[in-house]
């Protein structure tokens, strides 16, 4: 019922927002007298506004068609590399500069958005790295004859995706992967695996969560897991090659962090509003362009959302030492020659401060030289891997890491 009641309202809006569009264009036509004078600009850029907030938006493309590279500009071929039922693995060629630089792994968060929120994260890399991004399909997409997916698949997608790119690559996560992403290193450190991680830099990660704990953290604990599966997983509908899978909708994860910045977003369009009713078009389509892809949201199965909610959010597994793979009990103090950088944000309020510094604490093998704690100031958790404190003050950060770690002898 659910994603159904979804369903209508999502058709209801599509509806009005093409009648908001051609009132808008009617109102701003040269042609149109009520364009130059009384309310015509005002309930113009209104309709406008709510147009583009009730539009329906599929997946986002990276659109990233050149990068620099020493004062060159380079022309910029996506490949997927490597084809899986939950994802696939891209690699962002640069022409003339193929497997130049570090190999990189970004790996893309699994949380209600397509990895082209990304996009400035890879775009920022792409001079100097060879980048690789996992790729995560739309759950409501995936027919369920193809079986399901949960944490164990996620944890054998990266080891898999990491053998394919070869020995010496580097990874990077971003927010939610950072548990299985450490403990896919901690694996493949403990049989000493040709192809584990250079360096491991995790960002704004749930690695613990039981320090710094926020909104997002206290709600996994005040409710029990049948809450979660009662209450926010869904039935895929008939209208998708997905249906009858059961899932966690993308619409229910932007809703609540729609709701937890609640007066932020309403500010934000106040201020698109007002660009649009100035003329300042440039301004409010930089508003227009990072809504479409904040708006932009993917399903993921039910059996990999409860597993990390339990395992990451309530048991808290893994810096406890009891997180289990496939049965295995994986060991953080395995890792000895996987560089960890941890970077958090001092006003994120998805992942506290200390989540992700814990990953440092329990690798316990780990030298000391191998271990990095970088706290980005005034930076919230979006500002951590997107926008200019991403660029100029938190990347090349990251840069020095993975070239500080790149060519050391392993054993």
């Amino acid at each position: 019922m659910l994603y159904n009641a979804y369903e209508i309202q999502r058709s209801l809006l599509a509806s009005a927002s093409a009648m908001a569009t051609a009132g808008a264009e009617m109102l701003q036509n040269p042609a149109n007298p009520f364009a130059y004078f009384g309310g015509g600009p005002l309930v113009a850029s209104a309709l406008d506004v709510f147009a583009h907030a009730a539009a329906p938006r599929g997946k986002p493309a990276f659109e990233l068609l050149t990068t620099e590279i020493d004062g060159e500009i380079v022309p910029i071929h996506e490949v997927i590399e490597a084809r899986k039922t939950f994802g696939q693995l891209k690699h962002f060629v640069r022409k003339g500069h193929e497997g130049g630089g570090p190999k990189l792994l970004i790996v893309a968060p699994m949380s209600g958005h397509f990895a082209t929120l990304l996009r400035g994260t890879v775009a920022r890399l792409l001079p100097g790295h060879d980048v690789y991004i996992t790729d995560w399909r739309d759950a409501r997409n995936v027919p369920v004859s193809q079986g399901s997916f949960d944490l164990d698949d996620y944890v054998d997608y990266l080891v898999e995706w990491l053998e394919h790119i070869g020995p010496g690559a580097h990874m990077l996560a971003v927010c939610q992967p950072s548990v299985p992403c450490l403990a896919a290193a901690s694996l493949m450190s403990a049989q000493k695996h040709p192809c584990r991680p250079r360096t491991l830099t995790m960002m704004g990660g749930p690695i613990d969560t039981r320090q710094g704990p926020t909104a997002v953290n206290q709600l996994a604990q005040e409710r029990p897991l049948s809450w979660f599966s009662q209450n926010v997983v869904a039935t895929v509908p008939f209208s998708y090659a997905g249906a009858g899978r059961r899932v966690y909708p993308g619409f229910m994860q932007l809703a609540g962090f729609m709701t937890m910045n609640l007066g932020n977003h309403l500010m934000s369009h106040w201020t698109m509003f007002k660009h649009l009713v100035q003329g300042d078009e440039e301004s409010a389509d930089a508003t227009k362009k990072f809504y479409d892809e904040y708006r932009s949201v993917c399903d993921m199965t039910a059996e990999f959302y409860l597993q990390t909610v339990n395992e990451v959010f309530k048991k808290h597994s893994l810096p406890k030492g009891e997180f289990l793979h496939r049965g295995q009990l994986v060991d953080t103090g395995a890792i000895t020659d996987v560089a960890l950088l941890a970077v958090e944000g001092e006003n994120d309020d998805i992942s506290g401060i200390g989540q992700t510094r814990a990953a440092l604490d329990i690798s316990k093998n780990l030298p000391d030289a191998y271990k990095q704690y970088f706290l980005a100031k005034d930076v919230g958790h979006y500002g951590i891997f997107n926008g200019s404190k991403w660029r100029n003050r938190i990347a090349p950060v990251v840069e020095s890491w993975i070239a500080q770690h790149d060519d050391l002898p392993r054993g």
